[in-house]
């Protein structure tokens, strides 16, 4: 048997044919370049069709948002149009083949059943995934099977309460992602630049304030500037209690960390489990691993194809 993998992101949509053991017999690529609504759904339908081939027998596609498998329809943020988007129907419309079987799941269930399956585990059936890139979200792996909740919200990791000073920003973004995703660390930057008179000697002050990445924090911070260390320093904290939090709660095997900042942050996985450490339930925490993503990009796309093997 086969089945075909679609990872629906912000930029882009790709997908694979993969056999049983998760080989890619074939593969295909697309840029949104703009798309938007029903364009984006057109787009995820005509790279199914691209794939398609004689002995299909499922389709798992991964989007970047919720899934609610209850009305079929997806939330996706970052996609315009997408705030409510009937995708399964579309999709289940376009095969008009009973037999072909379709699963949609959000990025964070896809992409930690990405991770167990290909690379990281073989074998693991209680492990978390943590992606932190422009924002943050947790995929959930319980006895062997995905969390998802009532509609498919569980893991959104970004609105963990880990403060108890309320601030605007936790609205809109949550309080773990305001501050420890990749946007939150360029907005921790920009906000102290701005409003703390400590920092006039930070490199960052060579870039426009409000221009400024995580990607421009990193570096500033590899150099040892006080502002960069001080921003990296509060996203360490905030990620190892959000990490004992998962720990005392879920008592996983392993906890994957992975999405655009794991990357850089990779190297402070020491640091960070030292810090879940000191707030995790403590025998829970002497079993668990910290590990990076083995898949980066492709976790969700590997998912995908996971998603739907055994149906």
């Amino acid at each position: 048997m086969s089945v075909i993998g679609i990872d629906l992101g912000g930029t882009k949509v790709s997908g694979i044919v993969f056999d049983s053991e998760g080989n890619c017999l074939r593969q295909a690529s697309h840029l949104l370049e703009g798309r938007r609504g029903v364009e984006v759904g057109q787009l995820v339908i005509d790279t199914i069709r691209e794939l398609l081939q004689p002995g299909v027998e499922a389709i798992g596609i991964c989007v970047p948002g919720i899934n609610n498998a209850k009305t079929g329809r997806v939330w996706a943020p970052n996609i315009p149009g997408w705030e409510s988007y009937p995708l399964q129907k579309e999709v289940d419309g376009m095969l008009a083949n009973p037999d072909i079987r379709v699963k949609i799941a959000g990025d964070r269930s896809c992409h930690i059943l990405g991770e167990i399956w290909k690379w990281t585990s073989q074998g693991v059936r209680d492990a978390v995934f943590i992606a932190v890139g422009t924002g943050i979200g947790m995929g959930i792996l319980a006895n062997g099977q995905v969390l998802e909740g009532y509609t498919g919200i569980s893991g959104a990791a970004g609105w963990l309460a880990l403060d108890t000073k309320y601030e605007a920003d936790y609205a809109q973004y949550g309080c773990f992602e305001s501050q420890a995703s990749g946007n939150g660390i360029a907005r921790q930057a920009q906000r102290l630049l701005m409003e703390s008179t400590l920092f006039h000697d930070s490199i960052l002050r060579i870039y426009r304030i409000e221009s400024i990445t995580a990607y421009q924090v990193f570096d500033a911070w590899e150099k040892n500037d006080p502002l960069a260390v001080q921003v990296i320093d509060r996203a360490v904290q905030l990620w190892g209690m959000a990490a004992a939090n998962v720990v005392s709660l879920l008592n996983p095997e392993m906890i994957v960390w992975g999405g655009g900042v794991f990357g850089p942050a990779t190297r402070l996985l020491h640091r960070i489990y030292e810090e879940a450490s000191r707030w995790a339930q403590p025998i829970a925490i002497r079993q668990v691993r910290f590990v990076p993503s083995q898949l980066g990009g492709d976790a969700g796309l590997y998912g995908a194809g996971r998603l739907v093997l055994n149906l």
